[in-house]
Formats: structure tokens, sequence, C-alpha cells
């Protein structure tokens, strides 16, 4: 039994259970049902009525920000043969268990696929098995994390919608993050994962692994061997070092957004005391009125626009700095490749490659989240600059009016 998340219920039987709109606070770092995972333990977000104050300026510092382009973002969609779409979330319910599934759609145009498009649904522990087998499989490349596991303390028949929408974003990142990749792409449990029905998906989730699992597993034997070796190339000594740097960076710079974001809710909430405040102030001073009134209300238009700020900081660039924070962690288990032995060569050349090749991936992700954190930041304290100057000229308007006008 299945029913869409959207409606913000779950039925079960003849009863239809709600969805709580803040499960923030009963959310618990364990590992026992990983259909309950989210990206993030805070993923609620302020929600707005959508009717922000619209002001325009004649001349905008955005203009200057979308002039920068940059030539890694600029695909060629012809080339791209295999679009994946991660979406339409529903919440199951059975005797045993409640957990999420997500459709997962394809389209290619690949010879090697029988059909052009696919439509299946899987739940977060079919990505997990994708991951899991990437990685017997190709030790040496770099497979993108999957979000951290949490479950609800209590509450694993009851599911909120921002919880799932994380979670479905980041699981349509992972998806498209391997179809992009020129070898994962191409794997056969890739395949597998994105058309097999259900039923043939458990059964091939229960074989053992395949000779690229086995061969992996090998690698990894040999590369622990050599752990110790002392005469390590320098090139993966510097890619060590840098791994470990961008980790610390990348850490500390997701804990100081995280920290912004929840003192900008703090400042939110003080925030919608005041317009009232005001607007209750105008009943009792007559000749204040008119003012008081117009403060509150540019009070309340600034409150939209950080409610909008608030968002897309929690929708935009958290999860991709705390993606990237998975990714320094999946980075340093990949360095323990060394040149002792023959038979590692072709691994350590995999590795400098898939590691070439998710520093510029990484590159582009991180500058097209601080572009866009950029103009969302020149947007908002441009329309909040807008509203305090609207006010302003209609506080001279009326000092004209009245003949006070500063001479000065």
């Amino acid at each position: 039994m299945s029913a869409s998340v959207v409606d913000n219920t779950v039925s079960s039987g003849n009863s239809s259970v709600a969805i709580p709109t803040d499960i923030s606070g009963q959310i618990l770092d364990l590992d026992e049902d990983d259909d309950l995972e989210v990206f993030s333990k805070d993923t609620s977000t302020t929600q707005t009525d959508g009717s922000s104050f619209n002001a325009s300026m004649q001349t905008s510092p955005a203009s200057m920000i979308n002039q920068y382009k940059f030539e890694e973002e600029e695909e060629d969609a012809d080339t791209k043969d295999i679009f994946v779409t991660v979406d339409n979330p529903e919440s199951h319910v059975t005797a045993i268990e409640t957990y999420i599934t997500y459709r997962v759609e394809t389209k290619t145009t690949r010879s090697e696929f029988d059909s052009s498009e696919f439509e299946v649904r899987r739940r977060y522990q079919d990505f997990l098995w994708l991951k899991g087998r990437l990685e017997e499989a190709h030790p040496t490349l770099i497979v993108h994390p999957l979000p951290e596991k949490f479950v609800m303390k209590g509450m694993v028949e009851r599911f909120n919608e921002d919880f799932i929408e994380t979670r479905r974003r980041a699981l349509h990142k992972f998806l498209n993050k391997i179809a992009e990749h020129p070898i994962f792409s191409s794997s056969e449990d890739f395949k597998i994962f994105l058309t097999a029905g259900s039923g043939e998906l458990t059964s091939h989730k229960k074989q053992g692994p395949g000779f690229l699992s086995r061969m992996g597993e090998t690698v990894k034997a040999v590369a622990a061997a050599v752990r110790g070796v002392r005469n390590r190339p320098q090139e993966f000594t510097d890619m060590q070092e840098y791994a470990e740097a961008f980790s610390q960076k990348i850490s500390s710079l997701d804990k100081v957004t995280q920290r912004i974001v929840r003192e900008q809710k703090e400042y939110l909430e003080e925030l919608k005391e005041c317009g009232p405040t005001y607007a209750l102030w105008s009943q009792s001073e007559q000749e204040l009125a008119e003012p008081l009134k117009n403060v509150a209300g540019c009070v309340d238009n600034c409150c939209k626009e950080t409610e909008e700020q608030v968002k897309h900081l929690n929708d935009h660039l958290i999860p991709v700095l705390h993606e990237y924070v998975l990714c320094a962690d999946t980075l340093k288990m990949r360095d323990e490749l060394d040149k002792a032995e023959d038979r590692l060569e072709w691994a350590n050349n995999a590795l400098k490659t898939d590691w070439t090749r998710w520093q510029k991936v990484m590159r582009t992700d991180l500058r097209s989240a601080f572009i866009d954190t950029a103009e969302r930041n020149v947007s908002y304290y441009e329309k909040c600059l807008a509203v305090w100057e609207s006010f302003l000229q209609s506080q001279r308007t009326d000092a004209e009016g009245n003949g006070n006008v500063d001479s000065s």
C-alpha cells in the first residue's frame, strides 16, 4: 500500500496518519533503518507565501555576476547520452515496516539498453547497494557519497516533507554523478539499478560479488599491505596532503555556514515581532500613525526577503558544502595506493585520472554554489535597500507637503 507524501498523510488500513511538520528534534544518529536516512539532521526550512517585495534597481551588481561563465559548466547536451531523474517519493506502510520509495526515470540513447526510456521505483537501501557495488568493483575510483544515516525516534511510521525532499535531492545528485562518470555509468550494476523490476533487482542483490568485485578486494588487500612503505611516490603524498587540507577547510566552512543560518533564523524570529509592534504603536500615536505603519510594512517586507534568504542557504549552499564534507572522507580512504607492486600500477593510474576529474567537478560545483549565493545575497540586500529607500522617499514627500523641508 502506498500513498504520495505530497498529501502529507500516510495511510495504514482504514486510518490516515498526518505527517508532522517538524521532526528536527526527534532524529537520532543510528544505523538501524537505512530508509529513514536524511542528508542533514536539521532540514526544516521556513516557508513563505510567495508574496515578496518586488523592487528593481536601474543598475545592479548582480548583472556583473551573471557575466561569469565557466567552461566546466557548459556541457554540450548533444554529447550526453543518459539522463536520470529522481522524483515522486511515496510512503509505504506494511505490517512490518514503513519506508519511502522514489521514482527513478531514465532516458538514454545507449545501445546496450533494451529501450530508450525506463521507470522504476527504488528505496534508499537500493541506492546503498549500488554504491557498495561500485566501490567493490572500482576501489581506486571516487564514488560520490550518499547522504548520512539518521532515523526518527519513535516515529518510524511518519515522515516530514522537508525531510524527504532533502533526501530526494541528494539521491538525485548521487545518480547524476554516477551517470556523468565515464566508468561508473557503464557499470552493469548501474544499468540493472536503472532498469530492473523490483523482483529482478532483489534477485541480483542476493548474488555474490562478481569478478570485478573480487579483483577490487584483491587490490584493497595489496594496497593495505604496502601502506607502510616509505618510498611512496610524491604525487600520492601530495594527494593525501591536499585531501587532509581540503577536509579541514570544507568542514570548517560547513560548520560556519550552518551557524550563520541558525543565527539568521533567530534574527528572523525577532524581526517578525517588530512589525506588529510598530503597527500596534501607530494606533496610539495619531501624529506618527502613518510613518509607524510604513515602518511596519517595511519590516514585514524585509522579513519575507530574509525568509527567502535563509531558505536559499538551506536548500542550495549548505547541501553542497556538506556533500563535499562527505566527499573529503571518501578521498582520505582512497589515498592508500602505492607503486610498490607492479600489479598496482593500473590502479594508481586510475586513481590519478579520477582524482583529476574529481577536482574539476568539485571546483565547478563549489564555484556554482558560491556564485549562486553571491547573486542571492546581492538580490536580498538590493530589495531590502529599496524597501527602506521607498520609506525615506515617502517621508521626504510628506515633509515637503507639510512645508517642513530641511534647508540643509
